[in-house]
C-alpha cells in the first residue's frame, strides 16, 4: 500500500481550470471517473476529521494491477477499503480488489464498500458492501 498523501483537490477548480464541463464528461467518462474518485478522497478526508481517533490513508495497487481506490487504517490497524465506481450497475469482478485486499489484510480487514451511482445498499458477502455514493452525506 502507499500512502496517500496526495493534497486536496477541489474538483470544481480543477474542472474550471482544465476546462471541463458536462459536454467533455460526457464524451470521456474515464476523466469522470478520476474526478469522482478525487471528490470521493476528499469528502472522506474531511469526515475524517470528526473521529478522535487519527486515521491514515492508503491507495492499494500491486504487480497485477489490481487496485483500491483508498485504503483507511485506524490506529489499530485495522483496514478499510473503499471503491469508488461511476456508475449505477455493478458486476461481481468491481470487487476484485476490495477482494485482494481482503485476502492480504487478513484479520484486519473490516470492510469493503464500493461506493457507485446506485439508489440500493447491497451486501456482497463476507464484509463487501455496494453502497450509493450519496451515502457519504446521509
Amino acid at each position: 500500500m502507499s500512502s496517500a498523501r496526495r493534497p486536496a483537490a477541489d474538483t470544481g477548480m480543477i474542472c474550471a481550470l482544465r476546462g471541463i464541463n458536462r459536454r467533455r464528461l460526457l464524451r470521456n467518462p474515464a476523466e469522470f471517473g478520476s474526478l469522482l474518485e478525487s471528490f470521493v478522497y476528499n469528502e472522506l478526508r474531511k469526515q475524517a476529521l470528526w473521529t478522535e481517533e487519527p486515521l491514515t490513508f492508503h491507495h492499494y495497487r500491486d504487480k497485477d494491477r489490481v487496485e483500491v481506490d483508498v485504503v483507511i487504517e485506524d490506529a489499530a490497524g485495522d483496514c478499510y477499503g473503499i471503491e469508488v465506481k461511476a456508475a449505477a450497475s455493478l458486476r461481481s469482478r468491481d470487487f476484485t480488489g476490495l477482494k485482494r485486499l481482503r485476502r492480504i489484510a487478513g484479520k484486519r480487514f473490516r470492510m469493503g464498500v464500493l461506493l457507485y451511482d446506485g439508489d440500493h445498499t447491497t451486501s456482497f458477502g463476507d464484509g463487501l458492501f455496494a453502497v450509493p455514493i450519496g451515502a457519504l452525506w446521509n
